[in-house]
């Protein structure tokens, strides 16, 4: 028996840990997008979703010596593909589906070792179940989603701060190998505990407490479908919904999901834990609040009560789930509909959503759908639970069209691809003003009356990091480079001569910059827009030598991470001129990147200075300008002494202890605000 736990425990323990390293290791690939982590969960879900289906028909097809030999040869074989590092040909080039891209790569680098330690639990209690015929092995599966949830919950605190990426990949492998030896042995013991030469299933005349209990009908099959669906569904959906407000970070995809797992131990480890009325009472409050909330940017209060409403929703996903499990005998088909179910979910919000919605619009749904689940489930209880049930579902129903309605009349347009939702609007008092909005944070803009169309506004007003810059620079034509184009605001700056050449991975940030700004055509510097990452992008040139590098790329409300490494800085050196100027942009609530930036710069032997403007601090009528946080890294002293600059600026000290920050290495914990 502890054999079979100790593998049960390591197994699951090594999948969920997986998804974090893999997906850390690709993020940068991508352009640090939060789909990035929804495209990897459909390819978890979906292998876990065929491990389960290998483990239900292994078990009911195969004889248990023939299972046992297939499961151990597959085992050795995937050994072939340690360690788990992806192969940088898989880099894309910028004209590649990138969700394609993703789920083709992480199938080659790690589909077999993932198969086999999704088919773990469901096989391994079934050959449990066939040798302890007394005992129910519902509790592994506790157990399972217990190791799980320790793993995610290791990562951000003693994996992630401490040990590098590609140290975690090798010791990941290392442990990997140990499971095949654990698993292989535990293979090894069930055959000779079998003395059936038939088909390997739980034999009837070996479990006679539910011999006589037939199999679940194909309407409970489809409630467990359901179930299971509905909890991966609100899974993705809610991380999708924090990511894009905040930051595409591990760190934030590991939060939900910890709590999914959560549900799971309690539901399964003892009915004690799932209290029915208590979590659809809860899950009832939550859902329409939830709606409400749906594009608040008080994150202080909106992320705990998503955080809260998805466990509260999961914990009566699953709980129902295990208040509808089956015999033994049949527990192989009842996980199989729980992973398919799961992968479900998460193919509708990785896959389908990102191009049939145009916005972040799933979450809407899910709660509806939530709403009507618990009607479905309560139906029992009475004409007063289907009246509260129906009264929740209308609510939320009425709130979730209203969102929609609010964003769907405010926006011009409104597109979505695999990087973002992002629309333009319009304010016309008191002076017309168009925005282009992600989510809820907007990312540039531009005022429209024909003579205040070149005038610089949002995060690049006068006042600003980058209009004291560009003010500072002497006047002779500039070589500008931007990671980043937005509405092109930037060019408010730009006089004749100059070249501004942007680097934008969202081709339909690219549609919208020249569709609904004007900024890049009726600038009078020469401008050029580069399609793809735009670090990966200048890895690939040669040196462009640029008097200025601004780095104003997002995701969510931070830049993505793989721009703020050692490699990343090296990079934008290798195209900068010596006395030019990197320009960060720092404006962020929730993450604070000037110790990161300092420690960069003192490693170059440069200076760093951070620019806080906040023009709306009053009543001020310009309300096109925002306040913005921007860091000056340079070596140019003339530039820093520039009365524009040195009124201004604010020299950034070093954090004592502060690790530079490099692609293997990035410790979030320690900026956050």
């Amino acid at each position: 028996m502890l054999l079979y736990a100790a593998t049960i425990f390591l197994g699951a323990f090594l999948l969920f840990l997986v998804q974090p390293i893999m997906a850390k290791q690709i993020l940068p690939w991508f352009g640090g997008s939060a789909a990035v982590w929804a495209t990897c969960m459909v390819f978890f879900q979906v292998t876990l979703l065929a491990g389960y289906a290998y483990a239900d028909w292994t078990t009911r097809r195969l004889t248990a010596r023939t299972q046992a030999r297939l499961h151990i040869g597959l085992l050795v074989l995937s050994l072939l593909l340690m360690p788990i590092i992806p192969d940088v040909s898989w880099k894309p080039a910028g004209d590649e589906n990138p969700s394609l891209r993703i789920l083709a790569m992480l199938a080659v680098a790690l589909g077999l070792p993932y198969l086999m330690l999704a088919s773990t639990s469901p096989l391994i209690q079934a050959w449990f179940a066939r040798r302890y015929t007394g005992t129910l092995p519902y509790r592994l599966f506790a157990l399972s989603n217990l190791a799980s949830l320790l793993a995610l919950l290791a990562y951000p605190v003693l994996v992630e701060p401490w040990i590098t990426t590609r140290v975690q990949s090798v010791t990941w492998s290392v442990a990997y190998g140990l499971f095949v030896v654990l698993c292989a042995a535990a293979g090894w013991s069930a055959l000779r505990a079998s003395n059936a030469a038939g088909p390997a299933p739980v034999r009837e005349e070996a479990a006679p407490a539910d011999a006589d209990e037939s199999a679940p009908p194909r309407s409970r099959q489809v409630l467990w479908l359901t179930l299971a669906a509905l909890g991966s569904f609100m899974l993705v959906a809610v991380t999708n919904h924090i990511c894009q407000n905040v930051a595409s970070i591990p760190f934030l995809w590991i939060v939900p999901l910890t709590l999914y797992l959560a549900t799971f131990i309690l539901a399964f480890d003892h009915p004690r834990w799932y209290r029915r009325g208590f979590f659809i009472a809860l899950a009832t409050l939550c859902v329409p609040a939830m709606a409400f909330m749906f594009d608040s940017l008080e994150l202080a209060y909106a992320i705990p009560l998503y955080l809260i409403g998805l466990f509260a929703v999961c914990m009566f996903c699953h709980g129902e789930f295990a208040q509808l499990k089956p015999a033994p005998r049949f527990l192989t088909t009842y996980y199989l509909m729980l992973s398919l179910g799961g992968a479900i979910g998460g193919l509708l919000v990785g896959l389908v959503a990102p191009y049939v919605l145009p916005g972040h619009f799933e979450i809407l749904l899910g709660l509806v759908a939530c709403g009507v689940l618990i009607l479905i489930r309560t139906r029992a209880w009475g004409l007063w639970a289907t009246g509260v049930a129906t009264a929740i579902i209308a609510t939320t129903a009425w709130t979730a069209s209203r969102m929609v309605e609010d964003q769907v009349d405010g926006a011009r347009v409104m597109m979505r691809n695999f990087y973002s939702a992002i629309r333009t609007r319009d304010i016309e008092v008191p002076v017309p003003f168009r925005s282009l909005v992600h989510g809820g944070i907007m990312h540039g803009g531009q005022l429209l009356e024909p003579d205040q169309q070149l005038l610089a506004s949002s995060y690049f007003g006068p006042t600003s990091g980058f209009g004291r810059l560009f003010a500072a620079l002497p006047e002779e034509p500039l070589r500008v480079g931007v990671i980043g184009l937005g509405a092109g605001s930037i060019t408010a700056h730009a006089n004749a001569g100059d070249l501004f050449r942007f680097y934008e991975i969202n081709p339909q940030v690219v549609d919208l910059a020249y569709r609904e700004f004007t900024f890049l055509t009726a600038t009078p510097a020469k401008t050029e827009v580069i399609l793809g990452d735009g670090r990966l992008s200048m890895e690939r040139e040669a040196p462009q030598n640029y008097d200025v590098i601004a780095v104003d790329a997002f995701s969510g409300d931070a830049i993505p991470m793989h721009l703020l490494t050692r490699e990343s800085f090296q990079t934008y050196l290798r195209h900068l001129k010596p006395d030019g100027v990197i320009a960060f942009q720092a404006t962020n609530r929730f993450v604070d990147i000037a110790p990161v930036v300092e420690r960069l710069a003192a490693e170059h032997g440069m200076t760093a200075v951070m620019i806080s403007d906040y023009p709306q601090g009053g009543e001020s009528e310009d309300y096109w300008l925002s306040a913005t946080d921007q860091i000056l890294v340079t070596r140019n002293q003339d530039v820093l002494r520039h009365e524009r600059i040195r009124s201004a600026a604010q020299t950034i000290e070093p954090r004592p202890g502060f690790r530079t920050w490099t692609d293997d290495f990035n410790n979030l914990l320690r900026v956050l605000k």
